[in-house]
């Protein structure tokens, strides 16, 4: 049997270019060596914007159409929705009982999240967020869980978790490791971070008239005020994308050419969409033929989430022995 790796994403609506290069394209090329679980993790949705709770279903098709034109397929990855699991819950509740809430206080996420939020009261969801993770990826029992550097805080708690469970009932949790992704520095078209929340993404689901502008308006070296100034690759957001998406010799030609002012940032930027646009193009072109069947997604998901829950029901079996509840 191969060996299995679990992630999941919050439906927060389109996925842009930082989403698929920090996770999904890294989800796509594990599926060749592993047994892969992806959900869609909704209930998590509900821990930091309550406002926006109505919009999720409709998050969740649009994104699991993101996920199927990146390339994830449910014939080789169990594609599944959080909630459709109840056992995830049960499984948060009784974790609940043995973890300390000074465990759930001491991750970073958590004070991050009240200060954005300007949160004077958290809930306890926001505070047991990272044991509902935890519980979502010992439910499964694998060997690795996908993440960036920012999320290990998380995976070591859910190791921690596995122990204390193991070692006050039965060794039922294997503890996974972390699988880090490389995740590129993803620039946004004003030159911050790629986020939706910034106004400034480039997403999976843009038609070309739409993403085409995004790219010849994006910001390059501030430095280079004018068509004559030399510029800096170094300091250059567009050049940032070149390094992903562009192959060497062109992408070497540009960063020449701006050093020396012997291109302008349009022709930069035009060498940068002959490459990006066949990319995702197909992207593109693959989601719109599923956003179209909003019921086949629904099918995929439903069918999904009933083999999730059969593993999840063996689990959880194994476990309500072990603490008791089997009666």
């Amino acid at each position: 049997m191969r060996e299995r790796v679990l992630s999941g994403m919050r439906p927060t609506g389109k996925l842009h270019l930082g989403n698929y290069l920090g996770a999904l394209d890294n989800w796509v090329g594990l599926q060749a060596d592993y047994d892969c679980f992806y959900f869609i993790a909704n209930w998590h949705a509900l821990t930091s914007d309550l406002s926006h709770a109505a919009e999720i279903p409709d998050n969740t098709v649009e994104m699991l159409a993101d996920w199927l034109g990146a390339g994830l397929n449910p014939e080789r990855s169990t594609l599944f929705v959080q909630s459709l699991v109840p056992e995830h819950a049960e499984l948060h509740l009784l974790f609940s009982m043995i973890v300390p809430v000074s465990w759930l206080e001491r991750v970073p996420t958590y004070k991050e999240m009240i200060e954005q939020l300007g949160l004077e009261s958290p809930s306890y969801g926001l505070l047991g967020y990272p044991l509902l993770q935890a519980a979502d990826i010992l439910m499964y029992k694998p060997r690795y869980v996908p993440v960036g550097v920012d999320q290990l805080p998380h995976i070591e708690l859910t190791r921690e978790v596995a122990r204390r469970f193991n070692h006050a009932f039965a060794p039922i949790f294997p503890e996974p490791d972390a699988k880090l992704t490389l995740i590129p520095k993803v620039p946004g078209t004003d030159g911050r971070k790629m986020s939706k929340s910034y106004g400034n993404a480039i997403y999976l689901s843009d038609p070309p008239e739409v993403f085409t502008p995004k790219i010849k308006t994006m910001m390059t070296d501030p430095a280079r005020k004018r068509r004559s100034d030399p510029g800096n690759p170094a300091l250059c957001p567009v050049f940032d994308l070149h390094k992903i998406f562009t192959p060497e010799g062109p992408r070497e030609a540009c960063a020449a050419g701006c050093r020396s002012a012997g291109i302008g940032c349009l022709d930069c930027k035009g060498v940068l969409l002959d490459h990006l646009l066949p990319r995702l193009g197909a992207i593109r072109e693959r989601r719109q033929k599923f956003i179209e069947k909003p019921k086949e997604i629904i099918e995929i998901l439903t069918e999904g989430s009933k083999k999730a829950r059969s593993v999840a029901r063996a689990t959880m079996e194994e476990v309500r022995r072990a603490v008791g509840m089997d009666l």
